[in-house]
């Protein structure tokens, strides 16, 4: 067994401290990467703090995670010890029913085995995640990661890009189509250079007006400040697809009268309580709600090597482990541009 140092919550109310725990031994078809930074996605804060209920503890959060092979199974054919390499938000899936055959895992209909505070597939062994030294993870669900970018800022690509990049590609964004982002954070601010680099006219829909000149500087060509109520009016069928980052409540109708006909407001955000929505929004222009998460292995490798392609990064700020309930403070305030990531070389000293 590989004794590994982390971080981890023992209680929705406690802070993240020190813990320790054994990682798997190298198996025929493992890869054991030695983490060197890990992403703090929002979603840590809300599963640690037990805010979508089921949580298990102790819990080690952290599923933006890049690091560097330092070991394979006999039977690894895709890595080598040197390796830079990813693992997103799974780690392993049924890998026989219709959805993980087409390489969209993380929609698996047995349930795919997320980073941290979930199951391997045997239903009974947890997960732990990247706020850690190591990990080990079948070659089948780790990602190649390109030297071209700075490592610290390719790690929150394993979340908050791949969340932004899945619907802008499944719903085909391009030259001439008209983009909206709502809610400029961690999603939001990948969402914006995404589409942009796509090709896509990109308005950023925000009720912060200090938030305009970063906006405009990710790539939007517009900046709309939506708490005068009339601005819906001039916007009204102005957007083939609005991609939705909030994760508080917040009223969708008049972001429903923006879209074009066939417009499609994509949700990536999770609200905690559901949201009204009138058939009167969608009906009459034939306009779409839907939902959208990660994306699975060969989507998130292509999304991986276009940010390479393109020089395509997140916005981050560095932090050692040792500030990490500090971080989330900030994270909860929005007082971040635009995502803390961890230098895991504070864990191992």
């Amino acid at each position: 067994m590989n004794n590994t140092k982390a971080y981890a919550a023992n209680s929705p109310t406690d802070p993240l401290g020190p813990f320790s725990f054994q990682r798997r031994e190298v198996g025929p078809h493992d890869v054991q990467i030695d983490i060197l930074y890990c992403g703090v996605c929002h979603s840590d804060i809300h599963q640690a703090r037990d805010e979508w209920g089921g949580s298990i503890y102790p819990m080690v959060p952290g599923h933006e995670i890049v690091g560097r092979v330092i070991k394979t199974g006999n039977h690894v054919t895709k890595f080598k010890a040197g390796d830079l390499a990813g693992v997103g938000c799974f780690v392993d899936s049924c890998r026989e029913c219709p959805e993980c055959k087409a390489g969209l895992e993380q929609y698996c209909d047995k349930g795919m085995s997320p980073t941290y505070n979930g199951y391997e597939q045997d239903k009974k062994t947890p997960t732990y995640g990247g706020y850690s030294t190591q990990i080990v993870v079948d070659e089948g669900y780790v990602l190649s990661v390109s030297p071209k970018l700075s490592l610290e800022g390719v790690a929150p690509l394993l979340c908050a890009g791949i969340t932004t990049y899945s619907p802008l590609r499944h719903w085909k964004v391009g030259p001439g189509n008209k983009v909206a982002v709502l809610g400029l954070g961690g999603l939001g601010h990948m969402a914006v250079k995404l589409a942009s680099s796509f090709g896509a006219e990109v308005t950023m829909l925000s009720t912060s007006a200090s938030k305009e000149a970063d906006a405009k500087g990710l790539g939007a060509e517009r900046f709309v400040l939506t708490k005068d109520p009339e601005v819906f009016n001039k916007l009204a069928k102005s957007f083939d697809v609005i991609i939705d980052t909030v994760s508080a409540q917040h009223d969708l109708e008049p972001y429903f009268s923006t879209l074009k006909t066939d417009g499609v407001l994509v949700m990536v955000g999770l609200p905690p309580n559901p949201l009204p929505v009138s058939a009167f929004s969608l009906v009459p222009k034939r306009r779409s709600f839907v939902g959208s998460m990660i994306g699975g292995i060969p989507e998130t490798q292509e999304m991986l090597d276009y940010c390479a392609e393109h020089n395509i990064v997140s916005d981050v700020e560095v932090i050692p482990i040792q500030q990490i309930n500090e971080a989330w403070e900030r994270t909860i305030k929005g007082q971040v541009k635009y995502r803390f990531v961890i230098d895991i070389a504070s864990l191992k000293e």
